[in-house]
């Protein structure tokens, strides 16, 4: 799939929205230098030079070349939320976002080092924190995408100090690595 069809279906499918913060978004705030800078703040220096930036408009704002896709921190978020996904996240959230089964056989990357706004630990279509949902939010981290088997010696919480299992028993299960002090 070439890049402006990867773009397309990814903006038609709404995936990232829903993938990111579970919350309904609309646009972006400020300017490209703004949402640009806040979007390659989500992956390292090396990884981000060359990488490609979308807004949330559907504007492909600098085409990349290493099979990153980088999308900035949503307007309705006040946490800096933005996100770096690989092609196997991509499919990942295409997956999450129309409730289709999902099954991981190849390694998937996706970075999110300046944090993000937060989510439910256990429930992957949880819109807000309730009582009984494990919301979290999370500082500088990674998240990776394995086959379910690698999954079960990891601890499901997020307070352990170390990598854990988000959405265990779901298809959409993924390990959360933090990398830097939690929000």
């Amino acid at each position: 799939m070439n890049r402006n069809t990867r773009v397309n279906w990814l903006l038609g499918t709404g995936v990232l929205i829903a993938a990111l913060v579970t919350f309904p978004i609309t646009g972006i705030a400020g300017d490209t230098s703004e949402t640009m800078e806040d979007a390659l703040s989500a992956a390292w220096p090396g990884m981000a030079k060359d990488a490609t930036v979308v807004d949330w408009e559907g504007n492909v704002l600098r085409e990349g070349s290493n099979g990153y896709t980088c999308f900035p921190t949503p307007a309705n978020l006040s946490a800096n939320s933005p996100m770096c996904m690989d092609s196997e996240w991509m499919e990942w959230a295409d997956a999450w976002s129309n409730k289709k089964e999902y099954v991981a056989d190849t390694l998937g990357i996706s970075y999110m080092l300046a944090g993000d706004g937060g989510a439910s630990n256990i429930d992957p279509y949880a819109e807000g924190p309730t009582a009984d949902n494990e919301w979290i939010r999370e500082g500088a981290h990674l998240m990776i995408l394995v086959p379910p088997e690698l999954l079960e010696s990891f601890p499901t919480d997020p307070h352990n100090g170390g990598p854990y299992v988000m959405w265990k028993g779901t298809p959409y299960a993924h390990l959360m690595v933090p990398i830097g002090s939690r929000e």
